[in-house]
């Protein structure tokens, strides 16, 4: 079981589009951050992959792994909110993803402040829903859930660390909390285990603000 502490965050009304924003208890409309990242990255690898494999093969992929993605943050929300999880009701490959995150986060997780909660900032102009937010083997945390069918190098994956600093600069912003510790869990569908890549705040916040700036920029 784990220490609950959660901390209540304002809702959020999310506006879906070819861009996804949110909009704030007080009328702002900002950009979700993984809107933010996708619109300011290097796509050429994106667009040679999906002109090789095809439009609908493609769409096909992209949408299968949302699927596996949704269903395996559900029960990781679930599990570190101490809620029942009955895994004959999910489909094998959920169950088999879930799993690798189970055990890690049942060794490293503890004092949960915030599961599936929205953030948003005003300096950043950004806003997003972030997987948990607790200790980390006694550190206070940014952690993110991802799936994949292989496992990721480091250098492929620069964007999820700049995502989880621009959570954890967000959740300064509205409590004043620190938790300064990125960490970013990856279950991947070929392995038994995990991936996981814990980084510090400070080495990627200043990216991350400036594909911020990038975007606004983009979007005057």
């Amino acid at each position: 079981m784990f220490n609950l502490d959660l901390i209540e965050l304002p809702s959020l009304i999310r506006i879906d589009g070819e861009q996804r924003h949110y909009q704030t208890p007080t009328g702002q409309k900002y950009p979700s951050v993984t809107t933010v990242l996708s619109k300011t990255k290097d796509q050429t690898f994106l667009h040679a992959w999906r002109q090789r494999i095809g439009e609908d093969t493609a769409a096909k992929i992209t949408a299968q792994a949302g699927r596996r993605g949704t269903a395996t943050h559900l029960l990781c929300e679930k599990f570190v909110l101490n809620e029942s999880i009955d895994l004959k009701q999910e489909m094998p490959l959920s169950v088999h993803l879930f799993k690798q995150l189970e055990g890690v986060l049942t060794e490293n997780v503890n004092n949960v402040r915030v599961s599936e909660g929205s953030l948003f900032s005003h300096k950043l102009k950004v806003a997003g829903s972030v997987d948990l937010i607790a200790n980390w083997r006694n550190h206070a945390a940014i952690i993110d859930f991802k799936t994949s069918r292989k496992n990721k190098r480091k250098d492929w994956i620069e964007d999820y660390f700049m995502q989880c600093a621009m959570y954890s600069y967000m959740f300064w912003e509205m409590t004043g909390l620190h938790h300064p510790t990125l960490v970013v869990a990856i279950a991947v569908e070929e392995e038994n285990e995990p991936q996981i890549f814990v980084e510090h705040v400070n080495d990627w916040i200043d990216k991350a603000q400036d594909r911020c700036k990038k975007y606004h920029n983009m979007n005057l």
